[in-house]
């Protein structure tokens, strides 16, 4: 009586914790293909660019330590009423060399939508200096969008968090 007593906790104990990795779906959760718009041949708008630097990890205690962050890209229509064209979304690490195209084809935010781009804590591909570059669609009768970074990790007892914002290069 007393084996199973201490068996039946063992075994649940075990059984809760599973070490398989669950497989990452961060790369492109988002269907961009359904999301492609097909552009009038007679556009009159212009394009536009924005720059954002984000960290899928930063130092910690020196540079030979680093600390692995979890990444939220945000791309917002900040317009009520209008909607917002986004050409190209391009991530790139910290050397400046292309790491994946999420899309290269014009897609449209909705008034007031966010789409969200998710980096996996653990994938250092962007490194200390990653950025993306987001080309779209400029009207001047419609605010910019909004491209935001939001750095998490919260491993043990120590939090992080910080965000930045893109910055319209062209």
């Amino acid at each position: 009586m007393r084996v199973t007593f201490f068996f039946i906790p063992v075994l649940l104990l075990l059984l809760a914790c599973d070490n398989t990795k669950p497989t990452s779906k961060s790369l492109d959760p988002i269907n961009w293909e359904n999301r492609r718009i097909e552009l009038p041949e007679t556009d009159s708008l212009t394009t536009a660019k924005t720059y954002l630097g984000i960290y899928s990890e930063i130092y910690s205690t020196s540079e030979h330590n680093t600390h692995d962050l979890t990444v939220t890209v945000s791309l917002r229509n900040t317009s009520e009423k209008d909607t917002v064209i986004l050409t190209k979304g391009v991530y790139y690490d910290t050397a400046g060399n292309p790491i994946r195209t999420y899309f290269d084809f014009p897609i449209q935010l909705k008034p007031l939508e966010t789409v969200e781009i998710i980096i996996e804590e653990g994938d250092k591909t962007g490194g200390t200096g990653g950025n993306f570059i987001f080309d779209w669609l400029d009207d001047p009768e419609v605010t910019d969008p909004l491209f935001e970074g939001i750095m998490i990790s919260t491993r043990g007892t120590q939090g992080l968090s910080f965000s930045v914002q893109g910055k319209r290069i062209q």
